[in-house]
């Protein structure tokens, strides 16, 4: 079965940050990247997109992510608000739309209220935006039927890594 993932990014102030989350979707098997604002329009081009995947997924600016939820999708914002799921304790849906707010604030009430689920990574301090997508991505892989293949490894690594342990 087809599981399809979005990912939604309310005002990202940081170009790192967005191009780290480029680099995540494409290693996670994200479709497409939507953000809004207007702090970081080249992060496209950002060199901290190592692989280029902005080339690859689509990554579209749109004035209000509500605008954009993929049909069928169930929204998960990811916010440190009480009241929300601990990370390790929430199923992932099989078509997510996952919205997260931006680095110096926190997601808008209205985004919020269109979410069916706010989930919140049980850490000491806020992570910073490209690594709270990078855990919320790596969790959903964590609990899923992952392909744990020889095959993904070797088409998986770098150029420069060719270990093998026999």
């Amino acid at each position: 079965m087809y599981h399809a993932v979005t990912i939604g990014l309310q005002n990202p102030k940081s170009a790192t940050n967005v191009a780290s989350i480029l680099r995540a979707a494409g290693c996670f098997g994200v479709s497409s990247v939507f953000y809004t604002g207007q702090r970081f329009r080249h992060a496209k081009e950002f060199n901290a997109d190592t692989k280029a995947y902005h080339r690859v997924i689509p990554t579209v600016g749109v004035d209000h992510l509500e605008t954009v939820i993929p049909a069928g999708a169930c929204v998960v914002g990811v916010e440190l608000v009480e009241g929300a799921t601990p990370l390790p304790e929430f199923v992932h849906p099989d078509n997510a739309f996952y919205v997260f707010g931006p680095e110096d604030g926190s997601m808008d009430p209205s985004l919020v209220a269109k979410c069916d689920h706010v989930v919140y990574i049980p850490t000491f301090n806020s992570l910073n935006l490209a690594a709270t997508v990078n855990v919320l991505l790596y969790d959903r892989l964590a609990k899923s039927d992952y392909d744990s293949s020889v095959e993904l490894i070797r088409n998986s690594r770098d150029t420069n890594n060719r270990l093998r342990l026999d």
